[in-house]
C-alpha cells in the first residue's frame, strides 16, 4: 500500500500546494521551524505513521509519548529531516470524527477534507435517517457534503432516489453515476481539483472502493480490493479496513474509510440545525423559548405543520436526532463549571 501511495502521486515531487497546502497552514508555522518538513499523513497503522511530503513517501517516527490514535489521515505534521521525528501536528481546518458506542472519545476518520462523498445506492441501501447523521456530521466537521448515488441502472426510477435525496438539506447536491466507469470520475471533476481533498463514507457493499480505483486512474499499483454484494439484502461485506489516502487522477486527493452501516451522533448540534435548517429557523418565533415543539401553544413549527409547509415526518426525525445527540454529547464544563458546548468544524 506503501508503494502504491507512491506510485500514485502525479508528481515525483509534488509541491505542498497539490499535496492540499494553503495558507492556513503556512501561517501555524513558527520561528525556528523552517527546518521542518510540512508532511501530511497518509496513512495510520496501528503502530506507525506514513506520510507523504515533497520528498515522497516516507515512514515517520513517534515521540516517546505520542499514540497513531493522535493522528488522522489528511493531517499536516512538521518532520525533523534527519530521523523523520513528528514534531508537531498543525490545527486541522476540518476533522471528521465519530463516537462510537461505549466509546470515551470521538474515532477519528478523517482531517483536513474539503468534500464529503457520502455513497448509497439504490436499492435497499438508501436510508433517509442514516443519509442525515452523515450529514449532520460532515455539517458539523466543516466539509461540504455531496451524496453520490450508484446502481441507478438497476433502481426503475433512479431520479426518485436523486430527488429525495437532494431535498434532505439546502443546498445539497445528489449525483447519480456508476463507479466502474471512467466517467465517474468526469462526474466528480468539479470536487476533486488539485490540491482538494475529498473522502468517502458509507455503508459497505454501495462501490466506495470501487469508486476509489477509478478516481485513482490507471496509475494506481494497487487498487483497493472490491467484494461482492449479497443478493437478498444487496448488502456487502467490509472490503476497506484502513484510512489512507491516494492521488486523484485529475490532481486532488481521496480518502477511503471502513464502511459504516450504523453512526451515533454526538456533539454535533450545528451539524443537525444545519442540517433541518427550516425547522432551526422557525423555533425562535415560538411563543416560549424552550418549546418542544410539541404541545405548546404559539409553536411556529407546529404552525408550519398544519400550513402543510414542514412535512412532520421531517419534525420526527429532527426530534429523534438531536434527543439521541443531546444524550450522548458529553457535558463540558467551563470557568466555575459553566457549561460549555462545542461549535461548528472543531478545529484540533
Amino acid at each position: 500500500m506503501v508503494e502504491a501511495l507512491t506510485a500514485s502521486s502525479p508528481a515525483s515531487s509534488p509541491s505542498l500546494v497539490h499535496l492540499g497546502w494553503s495558507d492556513f497552514f503556512a501561517d501555524q508555522l513558527e520561528l525556528g521551524e523552517a527546518s521542518l518538513i510540512p508532511t501530511r499523513i497518509a496513512m495510520v497503522h496501528r503502530d506507525r505513521l506514513s506520510g507523504l511530503s515533497q520528498a515522497g513517501q516516507t515512514d515517520l517516527t513517534l515521540a516517546p509519548q505520542a499514540t497513531t490514535g493522535d493522528y488522522a489521515v489528511g493531517d499536516w505534521v512538521l518532520v525533523e529531516p534527519h530521523d523523520q521525528l513528528v514534531k508537531r501536528r498543525l490545527t486541522r481546518k476540518t476533522v471528521l470524527e465519530r463516537r462510537t458506542q461505549g466509546g470515551r472519545v470521538p474515532q477519528l476518520a478523517a482531517a483536513n477534507v474539503d468534500t464529503l462523498f457520502i455513497v448509497t445506492s439504490c436499492n435497499a441501501d438508501f436510508n433517509i435517517a442514516r443519509l442525515e447523521r452523515y450529514l449532520a456530521l460532515a455539517n458539523e466537521a466543516g466539509t461540504t457534503p455531496v451524496i453520490l448515488l450508484t446502481k441507478a441502472d438497476t433502481a426503475e426510477d433512479a431520479e426518485a432516489y436523486q430527488r429525495q435525496a437532494a431535498a434532505l438539506q439546502r443546498g445539497l447536491t445528489a449525483v447519480t453515476l456508476n463507479p466502474r466507469i471512467a466517467g465517474a470520475a468526469t462526474a466528480l471533476a468539479a470536487w476533486c481539483g488539485a490540491g482538494h481533498t475529498v473522502a468517502l463514507i458509507g455503508s459497505s457493499g454501495v462501490g466506495k472502493s470501487t469508486l476509489v480505483n477509478t478516481l485513482a486512474g490507471s496509475a494506481r499499483q494497487s487498487p483497493q480490493q472490491t467484494g461482492a454484494v449479497r443478493e437478498h439484502d444487496d448488502k456487502g461485506r467490509h472490503t476497506t479496513t484502513a484510512r489512507s489516502l491516494h492521488a486523484i487522477a485529475g490532481g486532488g486527493w481521496v480518502i477511503d474509510t471502513p464502511g459504516m452501516r450504523t453512526l451515533q451522533v454526538s456533539d454535533v448540534g450545528y451539524g443537525i440545525d444545519t442540517l433541518f435548517a427550516e425547522i432551526t429557523e422557525l423555533a425562535p418565533l415560538c411563543k416560549f423559548r424552550d418549546c418542544t415543539h410539541v404541545h405548546e401553544p404559539g409553536c411556529a413549527v407546529q404552525a408550519a405543520i398544519k400550513a402543510g409547509t414542514l412535512d412532520p415526518e421531517r419534525l420526527a426525525r429532527w426530534r429523534k436526532l438531536s434527543g439521541e445527540n443531546q444524550h450522548n454529547t458529553p457535558v463540558r464544563t467551563g470557568p466555575r463549571g459553566a457549561k460549555s458546548s462545542a461549535g461548528r468544524g472543531k478545529r484540533r
